[in-house]
């Protein structure tokens, strides 16, 4: 991956573009899934404010897969959306799929996503971020289309689209991060990564 740090660092997920993004950033890491029930943790958290549901869901898959690795520092990460007050997760169907991008249409959609890092099972650090992103009007024609190119590759997408692909045309304007968008917030991470100097400062 690179020499420029990293060494025994683990990425609580396999998603494609976070691992793209520590590639890029020339971070060597381990990869492993964390086995966490994601929404009776949000059921948990009910009420609670989008922020701090995004910020407990990637320490809670930091936590998980550090019980196993005590002696990697582990990174967790997870993005939440919100339009007009209400929460979206990870879309169940192609149909399901649909219904979101229907009541995304014409609409603000705020991005959040937050990291969290462990070692020895305890959290040590957590941080977040969030970007605003305006859906243009979206026809069925394009709903249709869209889902004909991008499924079933937006299943583990919060928001049913990836922005470094065929999602970006959903989008009138974006407020926020880049990285914060792709689904971490990777400046902070990094800081936080220097700080339990498993990067060279």
């Amino acid at each position: 991956m690179s020499d420029l740090g990293g060494s025994g660092i683990v990425l609580a997920s396999n998603s494609a573009s976070r691992k793209a993004m520590l590639e890029a950033a020339g971070i060597a890491f381990e990869a492993e899934g964390a086995a966490v029930d994601e929404r009776a943790l949000e059921a948990e958290m009910k009420g609670a404010e989008p922020a701090e549901i995004a910020q407990a869901l990637a320490a809670a898959k930091a936590a998980a897969v550090s019980a196993a690795r005590p002696d990697a520092l582990v990174l967790g990460s997870d993005s939440l959306v919100e339009v007009d007050g209400r929460r979206f997760d990870k879309p169940v169907s192609r149909d399901n799929a649909a219904e979101h991008l229907r009541f995304f249409s014409g609409k603000v959609m705020t991005l959040h996503s937050a990291a969290g890092l462990a070692r020895g099972g305890q959290i040590t650090w957590v941080g977040s971020d969030f970007a605003r992103l305006r859906v243009r009007d979206l026809s069925e024609d394009f709903i249709a289309a869209y889902l004909d190119a991008e499924w079933p590759a937006v299943s583990y997408c919060v928001g049913v689209f990836r922005i470094e692909g065929p999602g970006v045309q959903l989008f009138e304007s974006i407020a926020g991060d880049q990285f914060t968008v792709l689904g971490m917030p990777l400046l902070q991470v990094i800081d936080a990564l220097r700080g339990e100097g498993a990067l060279a400062s």
